[in-house]
């Protein structure tokens, strides 16, 4: 493990902990993006900003943390990508469309529901998106983030700016509980990036040093990682 990786790890660590003894996420929590108590009040914080309200196309991480969310922007009426869990498919996200549901938004935003009622696109299918929703361990007030240290929504937002998806117009949000909001430095690599906006229970934080990849950094990815993610696969050869 790099030093890198170790300094997010022991931030990850710490958060969760904390986490876990101020009673803010359910037992349990610990090495998961936390679905903590509050996601629902942090949803509507989120849901009154103007940036919301302008947003079309929203794509957002399948963890339990961001179903909130996921459920406002279908009752909002926006078209929702959510990504399959571990891009475990050559069409690596789901489209929902609120006016053709089958079930209750509250379903369909789940995993299982979208898995039931969602068709699976491609990203030659999906329309560009106006705010990406990033389901994160920790975040600083500068933007700099970390996940759970699978690499996936570093991946799928890799992708997206490679397609022309994910542009300079993209607002970048991470909802988390308050205690996830870190004062300490976050390490960051070529492929990892920072997000614009943070949204807690009780505060909105603009974050001034965006950060974003130029793309899929092929020199980070290992063979066995681009063998299990099929879409990667296919575009090893152009890679």
């Amino acid at each position: 493990m790099s030093n890198i990786d170790q300094a997010k790890e022991a931030v990850r660590d710490q958060v969760w902990r904390l986490l876990e003894r101020e009673s803010a996420v359910p037992e349990g929590s610990y090495g998961k993006i936390p679905g903590f108590y509050g996601a629902e009040a942090t949803a509507n914080r989120l849901a009154e900003l103007n940036v919301w309200k302008r947003a079309r196309t929203i794509k957002a991480n399948p963890d339990w943390a961001q179903l909130p969310v996921r459920v406002r922007a279908l009752k909002d009426g926006k078209l929702l990508y959510m990504a399959v869990p571990r891009m475990a498919s050559l069409q690596p996200f789901y489209l929902l469309d609120p006016e053709t549901l089958e079930l209750p938004v509250e379903q369909a935003a789940e995993k299982k529901g979208a898995a039931q009622v969602a068709r699976r696109i491609g990203v030659d299918d999906m329309r560009p998106i106006d705010m990406v929703i990033c389901g994160s361990v920790a975040v600083n007030r500068s933007g700099a983030r970390i996940g759970k240290g699978a690499g996936y929504s570093d991946l799928e937002v890799a992708l997206l700016i490679e397609a022309g998806l994910v542009t300079d117009e993209t607002v970048i949000v991470a909802p988390v509980h308050q205690l996830q909001v870190v004062e300490d430095d976050i390490p960051e690599t070529e492929h990892d990036f920072s997000v614009d906006l943070i949204v807690t229970p009780d505060e909105m934080i603009q974050c001034p040093n965006r950060r974003r990849p130029p793309g899929l950094i092929w020199n980070d990815l290992t063979a066995e990682k681009i063998a299990q993610i099929p879409v990667l696969s296919t575009r090893f050869g152009s890679g």
